[in-house]
This record gives C-alpha cells, sequence and structure tokens, in this order.
C-alpha cells in the first residue's frame, strides 16, 4: 500500500479525524511496535513499509517484555496529550489491521509470532476499510 492508501485506510478504520492524527497514531505504534519485537524483525518490516513510517521503526528491535495494556499507555503517550490509552488501543488495532493488508501474509505473522497471547486484541482481524 502507498502512503496516502495506508493512511486513508487508519483513519477510516480507526475513526481518525485528521491525516496528522492518523500518521502520528502510524508512528507511535511502529515505534512501540519496535520496542517490543526482537532483533531484525524491525528491519524486515521496515523494508515493505513507505519510508516515512519505516522510519518510525528502529533497525534492531529492543525485546522489551510488556503486556498489551502497556502497549497501549506507550502508544497514548507518544501520540500527545489528546489521546488516552483507550483511544490509542483503537488507533493502533488500526494500524495493524492496515499492516496486515499492507505487507506480505509471511512478514505480518513474522512479526505476530513475536507477541505473547495477551496481544491477540491487537492482532484483531477486523476488516480494513479501502478507499
Amino acid at each position: 500500500m502507498k502512503q496516502d492508501e495506508l493512511v486513508a485506510a487508519i483513519r477510516a478504520t480507526g475513526r481518525i479525524g485528521s491525516v496528522a492524527q492518523a500518521e502520528a497514531a502510524v508512528r507511535a505504534t511502529l515505534a512501540v511496535l519496535g520496542q517490543r519485537i526482537a532483533g531484525g524483525e524491525t528491519k524486515d518490516l521496515a523494508s515493505q513499509l513507505p519510508p516515512a513510517f519505516a522510519e518510525a521503526l528502529p533497525r534492531s528491535g529492543g525485546g522489551e517484555r510488556f503486556g498489551v495494556d502497556e502497549f497501549y499507555r506507550r502508544v497514548a503517550e507518544l501520540e500527545g496529550d489528546f489521546c488516552s490509552p483507550q483511544l490509542a488501543r483503537r488507533h493502533a488495532r488500526a494500524v495493524m489491521a492496515a499492516l496486515r493488508a499492507s505487507v506480505t501474509p509471511t512478514e505480518f505473522e513474522d512479526v505476530a509470532g513475536q507477541l505473547p497471547a495477551d496481544y491477540d486484541d491487537l492482532l484483531s482481524r477486523e476488516p480494513v476499510i479501502h478507499y
């Protein structure tokens, strides 16, 4: 997916009001995902993303251990003052749904395979709205 298509899908799926907010949600979600997954998986994922979003991922994942609630809290913190953990949950789920539709199935499963069972909420199978 091209950057504008990815942002449009995230805005629609996550019910996000502006392009700037959707882009902030993408960058925040990817940054926190990069803290959670380990090793070169971040580089592999970045290679399939538009350059403006790929730069949100570290070259090597931190592999930190934290639960999905902490994931949403960190996303909210990175998105800024307007974002609560509940809103960050909706945004992060929209980002992950769009990623699932925009990267290869193997790459998405490689990322998902590094996340424990409590991350099933983040990886929900909700449909992505394409525009």
